[in-house]
Formats: structure tokens, sequence, C-alpha cells
């Protein structure tokens, strides 16, 4: 059985799960949400995302921690799903995601362990020292496509480019122009390129689809999510989003990346950090 989704909406198209068995689901790896040629991490995380989302009975994912244990490629995939846990509020599942090798053997791409709960149900008190990121006015950040002041795009070399509505701060964007800031450090208005609104699915996504802040520390290349936990605090209000990333340590070819994600209301939505790989080469 096919799950509803927000049938205008290329992400909600994308993501799309049909319910093959109780727990089993079919999918189809979209190549529009790729880099390079392998698929946008954060794009799987949402797909894993909307199939747990049917199995457990709690409606938000609160904490999701996903390895990546090898490159999924466009085309169909199968997840399988597990209910570990049900509770009065929050339930806790696992699922994993496998494509299929030319000889018909399974390769699994992706493990997640994930927590849900109802972020609509959550006490309203707020006690942080958190603060939302400065980032310049969308219409003086950059884009894909030409800035409206005449500032230079940013490259768009990966198929995802055009499924997002993203805008770097120029500050983390002199790798662009080939004068990287040597500072671990990306900034950006976030939102999806067909206006769809942000939702909690969404925000895994947006935690993994900034440009690597290993491109402002001067490097190049793909850089491979190796583990990404991501968690979400709230659902996120109409409008554009903040994205802060930052990177304090780079040591034996691998980084960690912790991501900050606020609302058009100045709320904290959600945060992640990932483990990943890096390309030790200028």
């Amino acid at each position: 059985m096919a799950l509803a989704t927000h049938r205008t909406s290329e992400f909600d198209r994308d993501t799309a799960v049909t319910r093959r068995a109780p727990g089993v689901y079919d999918a189809h790896l979209s190549a529009g949400w790729t880099i390079i040629q392998a698929v946008n991490g954060g794009y799987l995380l949402a797909l894993m995302g909307r199939a747990l989302g049917d199995a457990l009975p709690h409606p938000d994912p609160m904490s999701v921690t996903a390895h990546y244990l090898t490159a999924s490629v466009p085309g169909p995939a199968v997840i399988r799903t597990e209910v570990v846990r049900t509770g009065r509020t929050m339930s806790t599942g696992t699922a994993t995601l496998v494509q299929f090798a030319e000889d018909g053997s399974e390769v699994e791409r992706l493990r997640v362990l994930a927590a849900y709960g109802d972020l609509g149900a959550l006490p309203d008190d707020v006690r942080t020292t958190a603060k939302p990121p400065a980032i310049p006015p969308y219409e003086h950040c950059l884009g894909t496509d030409s800035a409206p002041d005449g500032r230079p795009a940013i490259p768009g070399s990966t198929a995802i480019a055009e499924r997002l509505a993203l805008r770097l701060d120029p500050a983390t964007a002199g790798w662009a122009v080939g004068a990287p800031s040597g500072k671990g450090e990306m900034r950006a208005w976030f939102g999806l390129a067909d206006g769809r609104e942000p939702d909690p699915l969404s925000l895994l996504l947006t935690v993994d689809a900034l440009p690597p802040t290993a491109f402002e520390m001067g490097l190049s290349g793909w850089v491979p999510t190796v583990e990404l936990t991501a968690h979400l605090r709230r659902r996120p209000a109409p409008g554009p989003l903040r994205v802060a990333i930052t990177t304090r340590n780079l040591a034996g070819g691998f980084l960690e990346e912790d991501a900050e994600v606020w609302d058009s209301e100045d709320r904290l939505v959600a945060q992640s950090r990932q483990l990943a790989r890096a390309v030790l080469q200028g």
C-alpha cells in the first residue's frame, strides 16, 4: 500500500514508500538527490524516517542515528523496519535499507535506530544559551542561481542543488571562488525549491544538505558520512530555515560536523552531529 504524501511536493514524492508487508517497504531512490553519483545522506535519512513513521505509533522523529555502510545509488530499494519498544510518549524502532547487486544479492546501504514521539505535545518551557546564527539577509547571500545584487553564483555541480532553495553566507562561501577561509564553518538560508514548508521529516534532510565544511577548509572532493545523529527539538514554523554547521577537528582523514537548524521564529528546531571522511588534498 502506497503511503499518502504531499503529492505536489517533489521531496514527498521522492521519499514515498510503499508498504509491501508489515514492516517492509519498497522505495525508489531518486537521481534528483545525488551528490556526484551517490545519493545524499539527508535524503536517505528522510526516506527512512517516512518508513519508520508508518511502522511506529508516534508521529515525529525525535532522535535518529544512522550508520552509512555503503554508498546508495539511484534505483529501487527495500526498507525493513522493526519495532523495538512502544511506550506512552515514545517508541523506538530500527530500519535497514538494502539494494541489489547485479547478481541479485542484497547490499545493505544504511542502518538506523530511531526514537519517535509527538513534538507537538512537548512543554513550551525553554532555557537556553543557544542563539540563532548571524546570517546576512537572504538577498545578500549566494545561491546556485545568480544573486539579485550581481554577486557570483555558487557552482551547482550536483543534482541535489536543483531541489534546494539554498543561499550561503558569503563569509562561508570563499571555496566557491577559490578562496576558502580555512575555517570549518558553513551557514545558509535553507528551503526546498518547490516551496514546500519545513516539517520534522524534512529537517532530517536539512541537517545534511549543505556543502561540507571541508570545502571551506580548503579540501575538495566527496565527503561521505560515516555516522549521523539528528535530534529534533520541535516542529518548525513556516518559512525559511537558517542552518549553521561547524567543524572543530579534522584528523586522521575524518572530521565531525555539528549542525543547528533554526526556524523563522528564532527557535532551535534540530541539531545533529556527524562523522565524515575527508579527502586530504587541496
